[in-house]
């Protein structure tokens, strides 16, 4: 059947996406205009911020990019934000960039030293609850003294190596052999249902490490973007930031890990999924086949990669440069110590970031709607007006859902800048400034986990390749995070009542 051009540049739009997505997109192109035409630009301001979250919410009907990008687009052209303005919010973020593109990169010249480590580490633990803590637990010490981000990229990492090998062993492959790991049609119907408790299994497991991300990165001064603005305006140093932060912090962290033993204990909103046993057998045969195989070549390069990671690990941990330029140093060295020097197999590696870097731009620039339009300044006006001893929780909760709608290093930003202003002229103490400055970087960093817009980490899962492979989407995001967000938000809130 022949199209017409019409038909085809239709087609063609938003490409495999449903009909009823691409007609969503085209309303909201043609809906804001008009509505900031007939009403007014706040009003379309947050018109805008709940279409670019559907576009997250619909992450696997259509890669956000696209419709967020010409949400983005239509922004600045009709007035909502400004070109000077995207670029300052990138700007400001340049070292987020750095690290997207950099640190991503790195990590996977670290992909079998960290398959090695990790397919032994669930041979060995039996106990889906002590594997699901464990997870949680280590993500959450790492990302208090790394980054949130590079830690996401480490479990993502692991959890695609995990899925390839039995994903293609089950399609009727060799472990060495070429395969679209996308594709199901080589897999019977008798592996299918083992098929999906493993992805059941590794989205729980890549839940329970992302969550981990959050305790950790509340905890102290580098543990998140946010925590280093708010250490620098409040002349925190590191000692300190983990002090006056801990009466939140630590109770939250012992209940988010109470809530990671609970909820697979009782496999409440979709946790307690059991590996399955043929993907047990699958990767003990593929451990034994890989130990039995591996040359002095391959045990040299693995070193090599130890060292990196020993590299990696105190670079950061002492904050030797930004955290994008130790992931450059982290390619450089891997790649010379494992041989790995023709262009074509360095580019892969920069393949999984790059998307979301362009993505993140994006969100950039609905940040600079937000701030252009003021679209937070009622809720901070009318916090403002509360009561003293008030404010802390409120502060917290306030932080903690416009954090969960929008960006929390924006949301923290606007936050302390304006407490910091009330602090200077006069109009609030030095003591109450402090209590203000925790809730506001307890606010950011915990209720966010309820949506994957809140957090930079969760986002960047969303929209990774494994994903879709592993079939979680921002609405299973939401769901697997739920116990979590309501037991640590109750946690937080109660520790800014009591204990703060």
């Amino acid at each position: 059947m022949h199209q017409t051009i019409a038909q085809s540049f239709l087609h063609n739009f938003l490409g495999r996406a449903p009909s009823w997505y691409k007609l969503a997109i085209i309303l909201f192109l043609v809906a804001n205009p008009i509505v900031m035409l007939s009403l007014n630009s706040f009003i379309a301001g947050w018109l805008l911020v709940a279409e670019f979250i559907f576009c997250l919410a619909m992450a696997l009907k259509c890669y956000p990019l696209q419709p967020g990008g010409l949400l983005a687009f239509e922004a600045v052209l009709i007035g909502l934000t400004s070109p000077s303005t995207v670029y300052h919010e990138t700007e400001a973020n340049f070292a987020v960039v750095l690290l997207l593109i950099f640190m991503v990169a790195g990590i996977f010249f670290l992909k079998d030293l960290l398959l090695y480590i990790f397919t032994k580490l669930l041979i060995r633990v039996r106990s889906k609850t002590l594997l699901s803590l464990l997870f949680c637990f280590v993500a959450a010490v790492l990302s208090a003294f790394l980054d949130a981000l590079t830690v996401t990229a480490v479990i993502i990492t692991v959890a695609a190596g995990l899925y390839q090998v039995y994903h293609k062993v089950t399609s009727g492959k060799g472990f060495d052999d070429d395969h679209d790991h996308a594709d199901d049609t080589g897999i019977g119907h008798e592996t299918r249902a083992d098929l999906e408790k493993y992805r059941s299994f590794l989205r729980n497991l890549m839940m329970h490490g992302a969550v981990g991300t959050a305790l950790g990165g509340v905890c102290t001064l580098v543990g998140e973007p946010q925590n280093l603005l708010i250490g620098e305006i409040a002349g925190w140093q590191f000692g300190e930031f983990f002090i006056r932060v801990a009466p939140v912090s630590i109770p939250v962290l012992f209940v988010g890990l109470l809530t990671c033993i609970l909820v697979e204990k009782f496999k409440l909103v979709g946790y307690g999924t059991q590996m399955p046993d043929a993907a047990r057998r699958i990767l003990e045969e593929y451990d034994r086949l890989e130990d039995a195989k591996r040359t002095p070549a391959h045990k040299a390069s693995l070193i090599a990669q130890s060292l990196v990671v020993v590299f990696l690990v105190v670079a950061l941990a002492f904050h030797w440069a930004e955290v994008g330029l130790i992931g450059l140093a982290v390619i450089v060295l891997a790649t010379t110590f494992t041989g790995i020097i023709e262009e074509h197999r360095l580019g892969h590696a920069f393949s999984e970031a790059l998307p979301f870097t362009a993505l993140l731009v994006v969100f950039f620039a609905v940040v600079g709607v937000i701030h252009d339009q003021h679209l937070f300044l009622p809720v901070i006006e009318y916090v403002f007006s509360l009561d003293e001893h008030a404010q802390v929780p409120v502060f917290f909760m306030a932080n903690g859902l416009l954090s969960a709608i929008s960006d929390n290093v924006f949301v923290a930003t606007v936050y302390i800048n304006e407490v910091n202003a009330a602090f200077k002229a006069g109009e609030i103490t030095l003591e109450h400034f402090n209590e203000l400055a925790v809730a506001i970087n307890t606010g950011t960093n915990i209720p966010s986990v309820a949506t994957p817009n809140g957090q930079a980490a969760f986002l960047f899962l969303l929209t990774s390749a494994l994903a879709p492979l592993i079939r979680l989407s921002y609405g299973r995001m939401v769901l697997l995070a739920l116990p979590y967000t309501i037991t640590m938000t109750l946690a937080g809130l109660l520790a800014t009542v009591y204990l703060l």
